[in-house]
């Protein structure tokens, strides 16, 4: 696509005279994209008027219900915000019916400036801290994901084998690709579609699992806005060819969970990666600054990697899933994982490090507004981490915070987590997971049922 028809969104239906109707969102603290749907005329004037939205948008449970503890809907007047089209992102829906294009909008204030309430502008605030320092985060990511039919309403792999029977390992299987080529491709290009750096997709280790790579950007509001459209295109287009698709964190007890790992380096003004050494390529003072920012503020965090109650069976010793603020070098079973890129064999600008803690449920622009600011916290500080951990006990730094509400109080209570994304957006946050949590401890499944009922 002529980069003249992404300028704006008039251009883009200028070029494309056969869309009739425009999806206009934002995607709320849940992960779910809210907006409206307009007819091509009206969707002419939001380049310059931008279109209302309501703030409340971001202060709803899982179930899309209003949460009166944020402050945002009820007693406030419900006041708008408003979205403006983001450049680039730009497209044709090919999941939906007739002629829909999307337009994904950033929300802003009156005055111009990020709403103060939306995800996305909290992380646009810290690349900002970043930028003023003469820093640019440069950062990718890895998102796992299952296919699945559902039996009997509940998932099941593609081919329809139980989960709880899979014993084969599909990681890097090839022939698990082949069954889902054109899925696969029809994601490929959804992604090219709207700028995603999409570079390749695996066969993971659980049954219908895949892992989707974004290539490294230097632009981490762009990035998660790419881990977040991926996730609804992979919905999409999965729903198109018949299957569903879900980035739960643990969809099958028995079978891996999915996550999203973060890669990040940090450039300066020049280009050059300051987590590496000039001389060597190898790790700089710098980088072990951002892990002892990391390490410490990860506990305080947590609830910005693992948000909904389903997160938290991931967290298991030996899952590939920490459940300890640690650090190693080269280590896949520590939460911060330092690579070295003069060992790696590319050279300072492989210099980086691997955050491995979010499952692949997160809210990307809370994930890495965590991560990166935390990063930024410890380069200011200039203090030094705890020593690596050991591969053969990952367990031994701080315990992690891995019950649901242990994490919602950790994060409530956190200067350190006002720090990065402010007191008002950590309370917002915290009270749409409290209605949550209140809901799942209010309901009582089968299986409590079937353990307890004649037992007690």
């Amino acid at each position: 696509m002529a980069q003249d028809e992404q300028a704006s969104l008039a251009a883009f239906l200028a070029a494309h005279p056969e869309v009739d109707s425009v999806e206009a969102f934002v995607f709320d603290v849940a992960g779910a994209a809210k907006g409206k749907w307009l007819a091509r005329d009206k969707a002419l004037g939001i380049d310059a008027k931008g279109l209302p939205i309501p703030l409340s948008v971001f202060a709803q449970d899982a179930w899309g219900c209003d949460v009166m503890e944020a402050g945002l809907a009820f007693g406030t007047g419900d006041p708008d915000g408003t979205g403006y089209p983001i450049p680039g992102r730009l497209a044709r829906v090919p999941w939906l019916a007739g002629n829909v294009a999307q337009a994904f909008l950033t929300l802003r204030d009156p005055a111009g400036g990020p709403a103060q309430a939306d995800p996305r502008g909290a992380l646009e605030a810290i690349v900002a801290r970043y930028a003023a320092r003469g820093l640019t985060p440069v950062v990718a990511v890895e998102l796992e994901f299952y296919l699945y039919r559902l039996a009997d309403g509940v998932p099941v792999p593609p081919d329809g084998a139980r989960a709880a029977n899979w014993r084969r390992n599909d990681t890097l299987s090839t022939g698990a690709l082949a069954a889902h080529q054109a899925l696969i491709e029809a994601i490929m290009a959804a992604a090219r579609a709207i700028g995603i750096p999409a570079d390749g997709v695996i066969s993971e280790a659980g049954p219908g699992q895949f892992e989707l790579n974004i290539l490294h950007r230097a632009d981490a509001l762009a990035m998660a806005d790419d881990a977040m459209l991926m996730r609804r295109i992979v919905r999409g287009l999965a729903h198109q060819h018949g299957l569903g698709a879900t980035f739960m964190a643990k969809p099958y007890g028995d079978a891996s969970g999915s996550g999203m790992h973060i890669h990040a380096s940090v450039n300066d003004a020049a280009g050059a990666n300051v987590l590496a050494d000039a001389a060597t390529g190898a790790p700089s003072p710098t980088l072990f600054h951002a892990v002892a920012g990391l390490v410490a503020a990860m506990p305080d965090c947590m609830l910005a990697f693992a948000p909904n109650a389903n997160s938290f069976r991931r967290f298991r010793p030996d899952a590939h899933a920490p459940v300890s603020a640690g650090w190693g070098h080269d280590d896949r079973s520590a939460a911060i994982r330092v690579i070295d890129g003069a060992k790696a064999g590319g050279g300072a600008k492989a210099t980086r490090i691997e955050h491995r803690i979010s499952g692949a449920d997160a809210n990307a622009y809370l994930a890495l507004g965590a991560m990166l600011g935390a990063m930024l916290q410890g380069i200011e500080a200039g203090a030094m981490p705890p020593p690596p951990q050991d591969p053969r006990d990952p367990g031994a730094g701080e315990r992690l915070p891995v019950e649901w509400g242990a994490a919602i109080d950790r994060f409530a209570a956190s200067d350190r987590v006002a720090g990065i994304f402010g007191p008002r957006l950590r309370d917002i946050v915290v009270a749409c997971k409290r209605q949550d949590r209140a809901a799942f401890m209010s309901h009582i499944d089968r299986f409590e049922y079937d353990t307890y009922l004649s037992l007690l």
